[in-house]
């Protein structure tokens, strides 16, 4: 039996080779994408890593600033809750990619100034604090809940002598997310139940969950058990069943909501629920969740990529129309995480178009990265006709950043096994 392929007609029995090699030719030490692989992780060691800790954090206050200038110089000013555990996970990251400045201690900073000054009489976090500290937003956000999650998470797992107090804060404050628990699954926005509901916080308190199944505590059920419960949700309700695609606001009954607000999709969370869902489908043995990631993948892919700039939009309609033209750097570098999962989990050229997909997810993520006259900043919004929005890098892009640049690396050494 013979094959028809781009490049010629060969028997199937050579079949295998040929994939191995088509795999072979991006995963070589000397390919194009494991050469970028890289030559992001340096950037993040030797520039992005250090100006953070050295100019991005407040070394007289604690925690860490909103964020720096594209000339390096700080804006000093109002914190949001959210740059606190994102800056916590990101130097966590640091230590897996050796960089040798001082990983704990930024750790140590950032999760000191969260604890002491966004705490809630209730033990919430609060969503903003001014320049000295003081707490002058104490609204709930659940998102907020969800970072705090995490970045417990990723203080226990790398230190041990931390571990029981880091597990002891997630259980106190999963135990205070109970009394948001909507009737059917998952959670209200608050107390309140304010609509619309939302997709967006509980792919972080998901990807939270995720973690804290990798560390070596004794409620890991609980969390794989809540893991679970908000893949089930996304798979039946954040998922429009007929298109594929993920929705972003629902009523009270988790549909969509009225009007515009439940059309919206956005293509970088369709990339990053696509890598969540492929994550938590790998771990499960659950085909159907990995089916639906490249489902979701397919529609970044198709619909959310402007062919023009080869970057990933903010937001598409559920009929695929496109809403907002603006590039964020955000989706790119989900773009990427999702793109190389999705590699490890295929074959031949099917993997090879994964890679090749990942290989433009890096070029769109360097863009953000490049144009700047400091190397470690990076530039946030791109108009629709390509032009920069002339502003500072915000530290909160930050986690997403190091999050694809770790899982870029890890995902090809896998592949090279």
């Amino acid at each position: 039996m013979t094959l028809n392929m781009h490049n010629g007609t060969f028997d199937m029995e050579t079949a295998p080779n040929y994939l191995n090699s088509v795999t072979a030719l991006f995963l070589s030490n000397d390919s194009i994408l494991s050469s970028k692989s890289l030559t992001l992780s340096t950037w993040l060691t030797e520039s992005a890593f250090p100006l953070w800790w050295n100019e991005g954090a407040d070394h007289l206050n604690g925690g860490f600033f909103e964020t720096i200038a594209l000339n390096g110089h700080i804006f000093r000013g109002n914190r949001r809750f959210r740059v606190q555990p994102r800056q916590v996970y990101s130097y966590n990251i640091s230590e897996q990619l050796e960089w040798n400045g001082p990983a704990a201690v930024a750790q140590q900073h950032g999760m000191r100034y969260l604890l002491t000054h966004y705490r809630c009489a209730d033990g919430s976090f609060g969503a903003l604090a001014n320049d000295t500290g003081e707490l002058i937003d104490s609204t709930f956000d659940l998102y907020n809940q969800a970072f705090a999650l995490l970045a417990f998470a990723c203080r226990a797992r790398s230190a041990p002598d931390e571990r029981e107090a880091m597990a002891t804060e997630a259980a106190r404050l999963r135990e205070l997310l109970q009394g948001l628990r909507h009737g059917e699954m998952g959670f209200n926005e608050n107390h309140d139940h304010k609509l619309p509901l939302c997709s967006n916080p509980h792919m972080h308190i998901f990807e939270a969950c995720l973690a804290w199944e990798e560390v070596e505590v004794a409620d890991a059920p609980v969390w794989r058990a809540l893991a679970d419960e908000i893949a089930t949700l996304a798979l039946t309700r954040f998922i429009d069943a007929r298109s594929g695609g993920l929705r972003e606001f629902f009523d009270a009954d988790w549909r969509p909501m009225p009007g515009i607000a439940g059309r919206i999709m956005e293509p970088g969370h369709q990339f990053e629920w696509a890598w969540l869902l492929a994550s938590w489908g790998r771990r499960r043995g659950r085909p159907d969740a990995i089916v639906a990631a490249r489902r979701l993948f397919d529609i970044g892919m198709q619909h959310g990529i402007c062919p023009r700039r080869q970057v990933a939009r903010m937001q598409l309609l559920d009929d695929f129309s496109v809403h907002d033209d603006v590039a964020r750097l955000w989706p790119q570098a989900e773009w990427i995480k999702a793109a190389v999962l999705l590699a490890v989990l295929s074959e031949g050229e099917e993997r090879a178009r994964y890679l090749r997909d990942t290989e433009a997810g890096v070029d769109a993520l360097n863009r953000f990265l490049n144009e700047v006259p400091v190397a470690g900043l990076w530039r946030d919004k791109m108009r629709a006709d390509g032009s920069w929005v002339e502003e500072a890098a915000p530290a909160s892009s930050f986690y997403h950043i190091v999050c694809a640049i770790v899982e870029l690396s890890d995902r090809l050494a896998e592949l090279k096994g």
